[in-house]
């Protein structure tokens, strides 16, 4: 089966420099793909592109086997897609957005009605069909957003950073639904600052920085090739002082404002020596993707 994004390439430039450079991505049909970076790295005008919405200076993109962006409007009716910023009409009800999202794609009113219920369901706002959206929660309205861009039962759903502003609660709902999107076949490519929703939700990950794709693979691939296994996370009065001692007792140290993280094999020394000091307190865990992503971007706040 071809791949439902294919982009070999591409590049986009603004003022001179290359916002996207030289980027190469492909998309399994049925997983979720996700595409994580520090703010500025490309990944929201690399989705712009994929979708038509600008043109490239150079690449070649295929959505759904439509060529971009002369294709788009082809490509389009088969997408779904959940934008960084809900734009739902606050004049319609909850049932009433759905609806009229539909029209937008030449679907008739019986036929939408007959997936709202589902939809709403998906969304875990089944009591709020007739409600007015100012009157719905950030939430709600955010899982309304991505009710709404499954109305066309698209083949490939885009996720620009779909659960935020959501409580752990509607983010499991969420994530329980996208599960089963992909269950049935569906192609989701997800944008998240969440390192643990990626973790969770993504069968393969690519991270993206400065225009270019630096690493890609399945969560547990990235964690074992580019992390130690084991972290131990180090805070308190005196910290600075132990840190000397640290280096001596782990492969590799780095600080984070007011934490030293100890990347080791064995956090048995580790553990054993702080265990003397009771000024410092820490946290034992294994390694996982936000480590990766640090190491391999930075921790220098982007703006």
């Amino acid at each position: 089966m071809n791949a439902p994004l294919a982009i070999t390439g591409l590049t986009k430039r603004y003022g001179g420099s290359a916002v996207v450079d030289g980027l190469d991505l492909s998309i399994a049909a049925g997983k979720c793909h996700g595409l994580l970076g520090p703010n500025g790295a490309g990944k929201t005008t690399t989705l712009r592109l994929a979708l038509g919405l600008i043109e490239a200076d150079a690449g070649d993109i295929r959505l759904l086997g439509h060529k971009m962006p002369a294709g788009a409007r082809a490509a389009r009716a088969r997408v779904g897609v959940v934008p960084q910023v809900d734009s739902l009409d606050p004049d319609f009800t909850v049932r009433e957005n759905l609806l009229a999202y539909g029209r937008y794609f030449g679907m008739g009113r019986a036929e939408v009605e007959a997936r709202v219920p589902e939809l709403l369901d998906f969304a875990g706002l089944a009591g709020k069909a007739d409600a007015t959206v100012p009157s719905l929660s950030g939430g709600m309205k955010r899982r309304l957003t991505l009710a709404r861009a499954l109305i066309n039962d698209p083949d490939l759903v885009v996720l620009d950073e779909p659960t935020t502003g959501l409580d752990p609660q509607a983010r499991h709902l969420v994530w329980q639904g996208l599960r089963r999107l992909t269950a049935r076949g569906k192609t989701l490519l997800l944008t998240t600052h969440f390192m643990d929703e990626a973790e969770r939700l993504c069968d393969t990950i690519s991270i993206i920085d400065k225009g270019r794709i630096i690493v890609e693979g399945s969560p547990r691939t990235l964690i074992a090739e580019h992390i130690e296994p084991q972290v131990v996370e180090v805070y308190g009065d005196g910290l600075a002082e132990w840190r000397m001692c640290a280096q001596n007792l782990c492969r590799r140290c780095e600080s984070a404002g007011e934490s030293l993280f100890c990347y080791t094999d064995d956090p048995g020394p580790v553990i054993a020596e702080l265990d003397r000091q009771p000024d410092l307190r820490y946290l034992h865990r294994p390694a996982n993707l936000e480590d990766v992503f640090l190491k391999l971007t930075g921790r220098d706040l982007r703006d």
